[in-house]
């Protein structure tokens, strides 16, 4: 199977890889440096299959902060690139291998280092895995809000190298918005304190939010202060089928425009919705149009009055069903069929998901957009997503016999879509970053200048290109 996308060939070896091994191991014995074939290999790919990758001249694997500092400045003295890595479940190619580079995992620095119930925040290495830091803090009556559907293999670190969404996003934000503080190694070796417990601070320019979302291409994150928040009640969950796309699309408008913000505003069209029963045999109406699915974290009366009005927004619109979960045990089930929807279209074919976002007003628009692009270009598009924020995935489904096939007809579809993207006022993406499938594309939507900006950031930052070149920015 080749079925390679339109990204950049990858580029040949940089530095001098055999001098750089011999250093760490003579001057850094105790860093984990595997060699072997198998592991470089594993590190080659995260889930974005598709794309072209190169094989890493080892894996390390620190333990420290100060192992992290003696790894970058080892890597800028012997002029060889670096690749951050966590859980490997990024969707844009961030992640993936480089010809010849050195990929750190940050899969040992796993610890909690702090939970703090005075200032409601958790301090913590990026390798543990997001559920695993949510069940630790929820263990205290706390809650972290940010959860990707990887949520139960991604890492933190991971997240803040997308700038992570997720399925509560609608009313908590992205990653980004959970992050008070930030230690980051920079591409000069130097190890470096960002924010703290602070809610408010406005001390000189705003480092954290440009570092979140870099994709480790300005510096390397290893310790991380994050907003917590007191646990929420039970939810109240609500599913409503819907005679055609549009009707849920002007539904997910309604709400917003009632002001609602539910915790959860989660839509999967019919072909998704199949997907998913077939996998996990949820009693789904499969022949609506599309689902949305609605939470509401409210405690008592205000979680029921707002799946109410949510009710009422669905009915309106032409909902031709609607029904709540009868327990918390149901809930669990119809959340995790919505969190597993990529996965059942795997079962399909081979998937190809896309990550675009638009104004939530404009997505009746958007979905009637997908609908036309798979009907032009003779394509099975699936689509998902986070309609309370507007962000969507529409996703490719290709034969698994013959993907190869579907290429053309694939790259020409991902144009259109884009381009009816940026035409609503959207983004190309929403939540897992540009990486290396996207970079054509930010020039598009972002302009020139605002691009030229961001390269002198780059060479500000990371002046011999070291930190994950290529990536973003191309």
């Amino acid at each position: 199977m080749t079925l390679v996308d339109d990204a950049p060939t990858p580029a040949p070896a940089r530095g001098d890889g055999p001098g750089l091994l011999a250093a760490i191991a003579a001057r850094e014995p105790s860093i984990r440096i595997l060699t072997d074939p198998g592991t470089r290999e594993a590190h080659r790919r995260d889930e974005t299959a598709w794309l072209a990758t190169g094989l890493p001249l080892a894996v390390a694997e620190p333990a420290t902060t100060a192992q992290v500092a003696a790894l970058v400045s080892l890597c800028a003295e012997f002029g060889v690139p670096m690749v951050p890595r966590g859980a490997g479940t990024g969707l844009s190619g961030g992640s993936a291998g480089i010809e010849g580079a050195l990929t750190i995992s940050f899969m040992r620095m796993n610890r909690i280092l702090e939970i703090d119930h005075d200032n409601l925040t958790v301090t913590t290495q990026p390798g543990i895995v997001n559920a695993d830091l949510k069940a630790a803090v929820a263990a205290v009556g706390l809650f972290y809000a940010p959860d990707p559907a990887s949520y139960e293999t991604c890492t933190i670190g991971g997240n803040l190298g997308t700038n992570a969404g997720g399925l509560c996003c609608v009313k908590y934000g992205v990653t980004r918005d959970a992050v008070l503080g930030l230690e980051i190694v920079t591409a000069a070796g130097t190890v470096i304190r960002l924010g703290g417990k602070n809610v408010k601070d406005v001390a000189g320019y705003a480092l954290m939010p440009l570092i979140v979302g870099s994709q480790g291409t300005l510096a390397l994150v290893t310790e991380a202060t994050l907003r917590l928040r007191a646990a929420p009640a039970p939810r109240t969950t609500l599913l409503a089928f819907f005679p055609t796309i549009d009707t849920a699309g002007d539904a997910v408008a309604a709400m917003t425009k009632g002001g609602l913000v539910p915790v959860t505003l989660e839509l999967m069209d019919r072909f998704t919705v199949c997907a998913v029963d077939d996998v996990h045999h949820l009693g789904l109406d499969r022949e609506a149009a599309a689902m949305l699915l609605v939470e509401s974290d409210l405690p008592g009366d205000a979680g029921i009055a707002e799946i109410e009005q949510a009710e009422a927004a669905c009915q309106t619109a032409g909902a031709s069903m609607v029904l709540r979960a009868a327990d918390a045990v149901e809930a669990d089930w119809l959340r995790a069929g919505r969190r597993l929807a990529f996965r059942a279209l795997e079962q399909l074919g081979v998937a190809r998901m896309e990550d675009i976002g638009v104004p939530r007003s404009r997505i009746p628009d958007m979905l009637r957009a997908i609908a036309v692009v798979a009907a032009e270009h003779d394509v099975t598009i699936g689509t998902f997503g986070h309609a309370g924020d507007g962000n969507l995935h529409p996703t490719f489904v290709l034969d698994r016999d013959k993907p190869d096939e579907a290429l053309e007809r694939i790259a020409a579809a991902k144009a259109a879509l884009y381009e009816a993207t940026l035409e609503l006022g959207g983004t190309v993406t929403g939540e897992h970053g540009i990486g290396a499938s996207r970079q054509a594309w930010l020039l598009r939507q972002r302009g020139e200048d605002a691009v030229a900006m961001m390269r002198s950031i780059k060479r500000a930052l990371d002046p011999a290109d070291l930190l994950n070149p290529g990536r973003v920015l191309g």
